[in-house]
């Protein structure tokens, strides 16, 4: 009999970007509960001390890292430096992420490149950075956050939308390209989810309302554990014949 599916991740190390708040502090946290030790990827790394000590409660080691990964350079020290403190590096969670709100009449250039570089170049580069790393170890995982933004078109979300799409896509590329050395490549592509970057939005009573009744099967907004629990499945052993797929996390907003 083949051995039961495991979702068990002690003794790996994962390194998570945007990992201060939201769905980035539920990941790294859920990670960390599977058994995996945590480098923690923050804009800002003086924020980072508390989320460090709850995963060290849990008997896991916790790296907080600086990591704007709208700084190239930033990207390529952080995964170097996880890579030379705990000697490997098994799992990349490119979570951080952003945009703006404009209609597509209005949005600036700035607005474009901002959401494109944080969206989408970042992903790339540190994907190929945790890649060159893998390719040496014979094998890990990369999962990416995309958003059921790519799937759905959101009126004043015009370029986020685009460049999440573009996300899901790149997985595709990515995994095609990397699974020859053992590499799977996935995304995860959440709803609306409780989150700081979210409160404003979801505080309009009308808008949230709106929100609630387009998640067509489930009618409610989503909790950041939610999308965590995918991504330590997508990290596991139980996901290894997975690669360049994206799972909507959506509560049926896109099966209408």
């Amino acid at each position: 009999m083949a051995e039961f599916p495991s979702f068990d991740l002690t003794g790996k190390v994962a390194l998570v970007t945007g990992a201060a708040r939201g769905l980035g502090r539920a990941i790294s946290l859920a990670l960390a509960h599977a058994g995996a030790d945590v480098a923690l990827g923050f804009r800002d790394i003086t924020t980072g001390a508390d989320l460090a000590r709850e995963i060290e409660s849990m008997g896991r080691r916790a790296l907080p890292l600086q990591m704007d990964v709208a700084d190239l350079q930033q990207i390529s020290s952080a995964i170097a430096g996880t890579a030379s403190h705990f000697g490997k590096l098994d799992i990349l969670v490119n979570n951080a992420g952003g945009g703006f709100t404009n209609l597509a009449l209005d949005v600036p250039e700035h607005e474009f490149d901002a959401t494109l570089t944080i969206n989408l170049k970042a992903t790339f580069f540190a994907a190929q950075a945790a890649a060159k790393i893998m390719i040496r170890q014979n094998g890990g995982r990369i999962i990416n956050m995309s958003s059921q933004a790519g799937f759905a078109a959101l009126p004043t979300e015009s370029i986020y939308c685009a460049s999440k799409a573009a996300v899901s896509h790149l997985t595709k590329c990515l995994a095609v390209e990397w699974g020859q050395h053992h590499i799977t490549v996935n995304a995860v592509a959440p709803t609306f989810i409780s989150t700081p970057g979210t409160d404003e939005a979801l505080s309009d009573p009308k808008f949230r309302a709106d929100v609630i009744e387009r998640i067509a099967a489930l009618h409610r907004i989503g909790e950041p554990m939610e999308v965590a629990g995918a991504v330590v499945f997508l990290a596991s052993p139980a996901a290894s014949l997975i690669t360049g797929h994206t799972i909507l996390i959506d509560g049926g907003w896109t099966a209408r």
